[in-house]
This record gives structure tokens, sequence and C-alpha cells, in this order.
């Protein structure tokens, strides 16, 4: 059992209100599609409360952190502070609140980036936090409906919106980003072609 008393009075303690408000809600919504898609409601509903657990650390104590953690080798990473409050917040959790979860480990790790190969309870936490009910921003109803049909059409949708956002700014994209956006685009091209068989 998670003790999500603990954890929520933590983020509370870390966050602004507008941020804690904002940890709330993908909680709620990863509980949701938790619910939805069958995945395990508790951890989606504690690793959306933690997610964002070190958004508002300074930077400069971030980056020390992510180097701490895992060394200089990801020169795209170090380049992308927005990056940085997930790959050190997934090990402060470890290492500081003994949150010894892994299945919750990654989907803190990865909600910005995405990855490969993603686990359900990943996809959950990736997409509550583009669809929260405090979000607000072009295309984010299409983006709520389709959350209802299939997590990977959602994912698609979200990364296509970041992937573009970051092409806009002239801005570096994360392999795992694009590694993420290609495996979801497979995984629609693969419906497709089983929806197509069964009608011929």
């Amino acid at each position: 059992m998670m003790d999500n008393v603990f954890y929520i009075e933590e983020a509370k303690k870390r966050l602004s209100p507008e941020r804690f408000e904002h940890s709330l809600n993908v909680a709620k919504t990863a509980r949701h599609l938790a619910q939805k898609y069958g995945a395990d409601e508790e951890k989606a509903y504690t690793a959306g409360i933690v997610h964002d657990i070190l958004k508002e650390i300074p930077k400069p104590q971030l980056k020390e952190m992510v180097i701490h953690y895992c060394g200089k080798k990801d020169r795209l990473l170090l380049v992308q502070p927005s990056l940085w409050h997930a790959v050190a917040g997934a090990f402060y959790l470890q290492d500081q609140l003994e949150l010894n979860d892994p299945e919750i480990h990654l989907a803190v790790r990865y909600h910005t980036t995405g990855r490969e190969g993603m686990s359900l309870l990943e996809k959950v936490v990736f997409t509550a936090d583009f669809i929260s009910a405090d979000r607000q921003y072009p295309g984010i109803e299409e983006m709520r409906k389709k959350a209802e049909q299939s997590l990977e059409l959602a994912m698609e949708e979200g990364l296509n919106f970041t992937i573009k956002k970051l092409i806009d700014a002239r801005q570096t994209i994360h392999p795992d980003t694009l590694d993420c956006y290609n495996d979801v685009c497979l995984h629609r091209l693969q419906k497709e072609r089983e929806a197509s068989k069964s009608i011929q």
C-alpha cells in the first residue's frame, strides 16, 4: 500500500500552490486512466502526486543532481533544463523518500520525454500530465477525447505537439522523445493494418 497522505504532504512542502494543484489533477486523471485501461490505480495516483516533486528546485541544483545520478554522457539531457526535474525527481523519490517502486520510478523518470517500450503505468502518467484538468492549450480537447479511445493515440497527439513546439523554438529533441513517438506511431500503424485485414 502506498502512503499517499505522506506523499501528498511531501509534494505540498516542495511545490507552489499552483504546481501542487496540478499534481493533484494529474493524480486524479492518472487514476481514471489506470481504471479505464487496467493499470494499478494506486500506483498511478501516487506517481501523479510526486511526478513534479522537484519541478521548482533551482536549476543549478537540479543539474548537479542529474550529473550526480546520471553522469555527463547524455549530452542532450544536460542541455534541456525542462527535463531535469523528472530525472532527478525519480532518484530523489528512491533516495530521500524511500519510494522504492521501480514502476513508479520509471513513470516519474519518463513523464517528460517518454521512451520506447513504455509500461502501461508510464503511459498512463505521461498522458495524464498532458490532459489534466488544469491544462489549457490548443488541441487539449482533442487529446482528451483520444485519451478515452487509446493511450497511444493520445500520446501520439501530445508528442506531435511537443516535437513541433521544440522545432519551432529551434530546441534540441531528446532521443527518448523521438523513440517514443516512433513507438506509438508503429503501434497505430499495426492496428490500422490489422483492421484493414479484418475488413478484407
